[in-house]
């Protein structure tokens, strides 16, 4: 699930650039949906674009799409798109769309990083196609020329100071959402999860396909789950993984405040790893009982809030704050666990010079950091009282240290002007074809948030609980036995005629 709370702000997200220009000679796929906004969209205009490692045969093209929906014929942005065909047209059946995370994630760089994994498991079933939404990847893109000082992830995130005080997120919030006003103009306003479905609607007009299937993740479930209330006849086989709660009195302001508990349930895993004595072969074992991790790392994070250490990276010391964020991103996936375990190790000893992950060790560029900020600041109203944050943050951080009132700080939502609509409620009306899945302990994506994303859409999804911890499950940190039965579904349409469990 910014995000703030979620997600993609902890990867890295550099994109390749893909022109913007749009083809004018492009012939038009006539509209037959009556909910869809406009006569005709323009046919796409294939290229080949494949990249090493990616999927063979991958093309990309531009989509063009309203700047306002109430002007469908008025100012037009440019979305990039990328396909992988079907490698055997008999077995097609459709187009699957992969949906990514963030906001600020890339449609076009998951597909080309997890094509190939997909390509394999889809056997042919699926035209497979990715979308960077506005302000991605090579889309249309807004800035909001914040100081670079204010693109760091440690800033845009608005961990508190040391002991909790929070004057200076609210003046750098307040700072951040009032340069978003005036650079940012209509372009970042549209910025919405909203507009996103439309915009995928759009994309299913051009293709010619009277429905898509999709695979979405993370933030991208919430888009997906918006897609399918808005569009319920253009969906065929969906799949939500790693979904957060659809309250839609708080959506983004909801799933960071459910990051604190989605913490501590995933740390656990870390504790177990690094205390492993299989950690002292690789000389990253922290201690020797799980129990033992969690005492040290709040040690060592206040040690570094009062002396932050100069890292491998001129004028970036490794703080409290950039150690608690390095925890952050290693929660995503075991994979991870092991650059963190070396970080605090550097952070212990007197004579090493911590290297800073590369998230941590400069700037978000200002494109990225004004698409991460303002789809959640647009979307819905966050409240902007300070001694009220200030309340919760000092509650949230006795209750969950390990995130020192990150999840529940004032942000630059707070300032930020009121959302052009109101944000879409997620319910059960609908087909019943929707697979969520979901790993037990997300440190993102919090378990008791999917059950609500759950009841929210009632018999019109099956839930498949995995035990085990990380964020994205399919293809990614799941057990095998979540891929099997995800791709069964998307294959041949078998889904479980009950919520179930697998994995552990």
């Amino acid at each position: 699930m910014t995000t703030y709370p979620h997600r993609a702000l902890l990867l890295t997200l550099s994109v390749a650039t893909v022109a913007t220009t749009l083809t004018a000679a492009a012939p038009a796929v006539r509209a037959d949906a009556p909910d869809a906004p406009g006569a005709t969209v323009p046919a796409l205009a294939w290229r080949p674009c494949a990249e090493p490692g990616g999927p063979a045969g991958q093309e990309c093209a531009r989509l063009p799409v309203p700047l306002d929906y109430r002007d469908p014929d008025g100012p037009q942005l440019s979305l990039a798109v990328t396909r992988v065909r079907s490698e055997r047209p008999a077995a097609r059946r459709g187009t699957l769309l992969v949906i990514p995370g963030g906001p600020g994630g890339s449609g076009v760089q998951r597909l080309a990083a997890k094509g190939p994994a997909l390509r394999k498991a889809m056997a042919g079933a699926y035209d497979l196609v990715g979308l960077d939404p506005r302000g991605t990847g090579g889309s249309t893109r807004a800035s909001c020329e914040l100081d670079a000082a204010d693109r760091h992830l440690v800033t845009l995130r608005s961990w508190p100071g040391p002991d909790g005080e929070i004057d200076g997120n609210a003046a750098r919030s307040r700072r951040i959402a009032e340069a978003c006003r005036r650079h940012g103009g209509a372009v970042l306003r549209s910025f919405t999860t909203v507009n996103e479905a439309r915009d995928i609607d759009r994309l299913r007009r051009a293709l010619g396909e009277e429905k898509l299937s999709a695979w979405a993740y993370s933030y991208g479930t919430y888009v997906g789950a918006v897609y399918a209330q808005k569009y319920p006849r253009r969906t065929d086989r969906w799949v939500l993984d790693s979904s957060s709660d659809p309250d839609p009195a708080r959506v983004g302001r909801g799933w960071l405040a459910n990051t604190s508990a989605g913490t501590d349930d995933r740390f656990p895993d870390f504790a177990a790893w690094a205390a492993d004595p299989a950690r002292e072969s690789e000389g990253l074992r922290l201690a020797r009982r799980p129990r033992d991790v969690r005492p040290l790392f709040l040690a060592l994070a206040a040690k570094l809030d009062r002396e932050p250490k100069e890292s491998t990276t001129p004028g970036v010391p490794l703080t409290g704050n950039r150690l608690r964020q390095a925890l952050q991103n290693a929660l995503q996936s075991d994979a991870l666990f092991a650059g963190t375990a070396r970080l605090i190790q550097q952070a212990q000893d007197p004579a090493a010079e911590p290297v800073l992950p590369d998230t941590l060790a400069g700037p978000l560029s200002d494109q990225d950091a004004a698409a991460m900020t303002a789809t959640v600041c647009n979307d819905v109203r966050w409240p902007a009282s300070v001694p009220a944050h200030r309340r919760a943050v000092a509650a949230d951080r006795a209750r969950h240290p390990l995130t020192a009132g990150l999840p529940v700080n004032i942000t630059p939502c707070g300032f930020w002007q009121a959302p052009a609509e109101p944000p879409t409620r997620i319910t059960a009306d609908g087909p019943s074809n929707i697979l969520m899945v979901q790993n037990r302990r997300d440190p993102y994506s919090p378990y008791f948030g999917a059950l609500r994303m759950r009841r929210a859409l009632g018999e019109r999804a099956r839930l498949l609980t995995l035990e085990h911890g990380g964020h994205g499950a399919y293809l990614n940190n799941g057990p095998a036995c979540g891929d099997r039965t995800v791709t069964a579904f998307l294959t041949t349409g078998r889904r479980p005629q009950t919520d179930s469990h697998c994995g552990g």
